[in-house]
């Protein structure tokens, strides 16, 4: 099962959920404390601006950072749950949960998970080129990219409540 979060609602996001593995995918990484009862080794951190091309003075996610994602959550064992947050748990981390989901149930549709996304958060905006590389790493030919437009932009909030995604 896999929680997504803000940075706010961390702590008491794996502290309820019991959650073995965090993944931290935001700007500033350096300034979220690791809860305490994920291990080291079960923490990944990835530094990204919530932005969708590069401009001067910010970190665009790229390749690399997907990859590395992909990489973490596929030596998740799913005993327990994952947790992935960003800042305010729209964007960032909504893209990497469903990059994680489609990683992890490769003939699983798209749009089916993105409508379990759309239907767990209202404000769910993943972060469409986190969404076109993930698309594109895992050989989904497009699918992701057309299921983010069929399930069109999240509410416009400032801050979301966490929320799960099963997947299954």
């Amino acid at each position: 099962m896999i929680h997504v979060c803000s940075l706010a609602a961390l702590p008491e996001t794996v502290r309820l959920t019991g959650a073995s593995h965090v993944l931290t995918i935001m700007a500033n990484v350096e300034q979220v404390q690791r809860p305490q009862s994920i291990l080291p080794e079960n923490h990944l951190r990835v530094s990204v601006d919530d932005i969708t091309e590069q401009l001067p003075g910010f970190m665009a996610p790229s390749e690399d950072h997907v990859t590395r994602v992909l990489e973490f959550v596929r030596g998740w064992d799913r005993t327990a749950p994952l947790v992935i947050h960003c800042y305010a748990g729209i964007s960032r981390s909504t893209a990497s949960a469903f990059a994680t989901a489609c990683a992890l149930n490769p003939h699983r549709d798209e749009l089916d998970i993105a409508r379990a996304i759309r239907q767990a958060s209202p404000v769910a905006s993943p972060n469409r080129l986190i969404v076109s590389l993930a698309d594109k790493a895992l050989g989904r030919e497009g699918r992701m990219v057309r299921a983010l437009d069929a399930i069109g932009p999240g509410a416009m909030m400032v801050d979301s409540q966490p929320f799960r995604i099963d997947l299954d």
